[in-house]
Order: structure tokens, then C-alpha cells, then sequence
């Protein structure tokens, strides 16, 4: 039997071929883009003093979608024939230096970019917001860990590990993948709920309108239970759900429930709890009439619905064969102000957990690292990796894989190695015969490109 050892010295490397692209996908899922208005809006809304502005931004995306997750990383675009099948791109020292120059105002316009970017690819992805009769908007924040002291804004939060912190809002329903309204990077100490309902307005604001006729319905765990916060979805018309702190005024609303109220469920899968970490399949659920910040003026006041989960506390000091002498319960309460059935409520409330996905995404790609020692190139850079991870969504749907991920839609959709030819004055696109997924990616070339398709060899 051949060993692999021998079987690799029989090949030379050589790096010379300047007709290869690594990530031939990139037409289509920029194309996407650019039938959408991308180049264009950035024209016209984004002022940050670097010549040729929209050129580095498309190529900063770009290389977000091919994986890079740091600066020079972007190199990538520069290799074989890439240039040549995606358009002007620049080098790593130039991008690094466009991005020192965004100030604050200049990353705001990045997201009314991204607002205005996926108002227009819902016409042209119908299936990117979904059709369901309700519209999930979520928002939570999470910490990107950073070392050494050169990075601005960096500070030690609650669990003391030296950070920054950024707040995302996604929407999504239950039949389509999130899509990210809006992010902001903010200073490493900052309290979760610091601007959130400023943030719950704008992506209210994009949820309408991609959803007109659709019923809305905010989400968000306790950090995030303000009063400003609750009245951001209450006064837009739209639903709230939102994990409320074990104040006195819930603990005392939890005691009156009858013992006959609450209500027990099966979860066909489990469930883990992150305050203990187990996993529970079994929870009894009941609610009761509450109003909720009783400290503030009465015209503040929220007259609501307060449901409870409770689980039952693992005895682990028991001794074998030793039972309770009584049931001790870990309470899990959120306010609502839907009209839906006390179990559903439950469940849609639970189906919050899906912005973590986000979130690990992000980590996964281009959040993976937070470049540069400015916090403002920093806050670009994550408005930046939004409008990554919202062009690949759209692709993915345009490709029928509704439901994909950003790693499964680089690797299938993206990273398509392509050699470059030409013949009879026209440029060719060869892809690898056999591709497993070469239908996903003929069905975004064809709907969403708005080109001849590519050759496959």
C-alpha cells in the first residue's frame, strides 16, 4: 500500500497561475448585492473622507464573505484571478487605513445603509422575511474579548474579562433565519440595556417596513427590562416579550398563583439552562394580571400579562433513598402583552435563544477579531461584517437554502474554486465538474445576478 507520504512527492507546488479564483461565488453573491442598490447607496449616503469609498467597502465586504476576519486577511482578494471576476479591490494597508478614517456619524450611515440594503432585497427575495403571520424582532448583546491595553473603549464588564461589547437586533420568523437589523459596537462596561430602545425602534422601523401586514413582536432577556424599552414596542402597536428581574412586585405576583394554575408541559427537547446548566424537559407554566414599573409615573406604567416557568431544584445533597420534605422551584418570569395562548407564549418567548446563533456566526467570521486599535474603525468593522452576513443570507435564499449558515453558504455558495478563460471575446468560468451543490448555485446565478450564467467544465 502507498503511503500518503509518498503519494504528496510526487507533486511540486508552484504559485503562478493567475487564472484561478478561490472564491468564485463571489459574482453571484455580490451581484446579489448590486441589484439591490448596494454601490448606489453608498454613493449616496456614506461621507467618510477616503477617495473611492464605495470601492473599499465592497472589497472589505467581499473579503468578509471569503472568511477573512482581520485585515490582512483581505489579501485573499488579491490572489490568482479574483480581481479580475469581482472588480476593483485594494490592498490590506489601504483598507486598514480607510477604516481608521470612519468617525461615529460615518458608521451610523453604515447601518441606514444596511436598512436601506435590505428594504430593497426583500423585493427582490421574497422569502427573506418569511410570510409568517408573526415577526419576531430580537435584540441582546454580547462581549468580543480583546488583549492588551492599545485598544480604545476596552474595559472589564460583569464577568471581569477585558472586553468590548456589542448590542445586535435581528428579525426573523419562525420559518426564516434571522436578519440583522442593526448592531452597534459600544465600550466594554456598558450596561446591556444602555440605548437598546433606540435600537428596538430602527429595526421596528425596517421590520414594518418589509412586513407591513404582519403582527410584531419584540424580544429581549432581563438586562434589557426598561421602561423605555418596553414602551419602544408598546407604543409602535407591536407585541413585547420580555424576561423581567425577580423584583419584589414579581416575587410577591408569583406567590398569589394557586397551586392549580400552573400547568405542566413536556418539551419534546430538551432544554438547557444556562443559570444551572442542565438540561430540563419537564416545566409547569402558569400567569397572572401585572403592571409593571409601578416606580415610575403612571402614565409609564405597563398593564400586562406576567408568565411564569417554573422547574423543579435537583436535590443534590439528598442522600440516597431521602426524599423532599417540600418542592423547591427555579422561576423563570417574563411580561407580555400578546394575545397568545399562555403555552404558545411560553414557546415563542423561549424561541428568543435564536439571536445566540447570531451571534456565534458573527464570532465565527469576520467578528472573529476586531482589527484595529481605534474604536470607531472597530465599530465600521462590525457594521461591515452586518452587511456580510446579511448579503449571504439573501444569496442563500436566492440559492433555495433558506435555512443555511454563513459557514455552509461560504463553503458552498462562496469559496467555488473557478478558472478564468476566454474565448470569442467572451470570459468563461470554469467550475469543478461534479459540484455537490451546482444546482443551489445555478438557481443565485441565474435569479440574482441578472447575467448569463458561468460554464461549468
Amino acid at each position: 500500500m502507498q503511503s500518503s507520504h509518498t503519494h504528496t512527492r510526487r507533486f511540486t507546488p508552484v504559485f503562478d497561475e493567475d487564472h484561478l479564483v478561490s472564491a468564485g461565488g463571489l459574482p453571484a453573491v455580490m451581484g446579489l448585492a448590486e441589484r439591490a442598490g448596494f454601490t448606489g447607496l453608498l454613493k449616496a449616503r456614506l461621507t467618510v473622507a477616503s477617495p473611492n469609498a464605495p470601492v473599499k467597502v465592497r472589497a472589505l465586504v467581499s473579503g468578509m464573505l471569503a472568511g477573512a476576519d482581520d485585515i490582512d486577511g483581505m489579501d485573499v482578494l488579491r490572489s490568482g484571478g479574483t480581481a479580475k471576476v469581482l472588480g476593483a479591490v485594494r490592498a490590506p494597508s489601504t483598507l486598514g487605513t480607510h477604516l481608521r478614517s470612519f468617525t461615529h456619524g460615518h458608521t451610523l450611515q453604515l447601518g441606514a445603509i444596511n436598512r436601506d440594503l435590505q428594504a430593497n432585497l426583500a423585493h427582490l427575495v421574497p422569502t427573506l422575511f418569511g410570510s409568517d403571520e408573526l415577526v419576531m424582532v430580537d435584540l441582546d448583546d454580547t462581549i468580543r474579548e480583546v488583549h492588551g491595553y492599545a485598544k480604545q473603549a476596552v474595559a472589564y464588564g460583569y464577568n471581569h474579562v477585558k472586553r468590548l461589547n456589542a448590542l445586535v437586533a435581528t428579525i426573523s420568523t419562525e420559518h426564516s433565519a434571522p436578519v440583522i437589523a442593526g448592531a452597534q459596537l459600544r465600550r466594554g462596561n456598558v450596561k446591556s440595556g444602555d440605548h437598546a430602545a433606540w435600537h428596538a425602534t430602527r429595526a421596528l422601523t425596517l421590520a414594518k417596513k418589509v412586513r407591513p401586514a404582519a403582527q410584531i413582536m419584540g424580544r429581549a432577556d432581563s438586562a434589557f427590562c426598561t421602561c423605555t424599552f418596553v414602551h419602544a414596542f408598546q407604543d409602535a402597536g407591536c407585541w413585547f416579550s420580555v424576561t423581567v428581574p425577580q423584583w419584589s412586585s414579581v416575587i410577591r405576583a408569583i406567590t398569589m398563583i394557586e397551586e392549580d394554575a400552573w400547568v405542566g408541559i413536556h418539551y419534546p427537547d430538551a432544554i438547557f439552562e444556562e443559570d444551572t446548566g442542565e438540561w430540563i424537559s419537564d416545566a409547569e407554566v402558569a400567569e397572572v394580571p401585572f403592571t409593571a414599573f409601578t416606580s415610575h409615573p403612571k402614565k409609564d406604567q405597563v398593564t400586562c400579562r406576567l408568565i411564569v416557568r417554573r422547574v423543579k431544584r435537583l436535590n443534590t445533597k439528598a442522600h440516597t433513598g431521602q426524599g423532599e420534605l417540600f418542592d423547591t422551584y427555579r422561576y423563570h418570569p417574563f411580561i407580555t402583552n400578546s394575545t397568545l395562548a399562555m403555552l404558545e407564549a411560553d414557546e415563542r418567548h423561549r424561541g428568543h435563544a435564536i439571536i445566540e446563533q447570531v451571534m456565534a456566526e458573527l464570532k465565527g467570521n469576520a467578528l472573529a477579531h476586531l482589527p484595529s486599535g481605534r474604536f470607531t474603525a472597530n465599530a465600521a468593522w462590525l457594521q461591515l461584517a452586518i452587511l456580510a452576513f446579511n448579503i449571504s443570507r439573501a444569496a442563500a435564499h436566492k440559492a433555495g437554502m433558506n435555512t443555511a449558515r454563513m459557514p455552509t453558504i461560504r463553503q458552498r455558495l462562496v469559496m467555488v474554486p473557478a478558472r478564468i478563460a476566454h474565448r470569442s471575446r467572451r470570459r468563461f468560468l470554469h467550475y469543478p465538474t461534479h459540484w455537490p451543490w451546482q444546482q443551489e448555485f445555478m438557481d443565485l446565478w441565474d435569479h440574482a445576478t441578472g447575467s448569463d450564467p458561468p460554464i461549468a467544465a
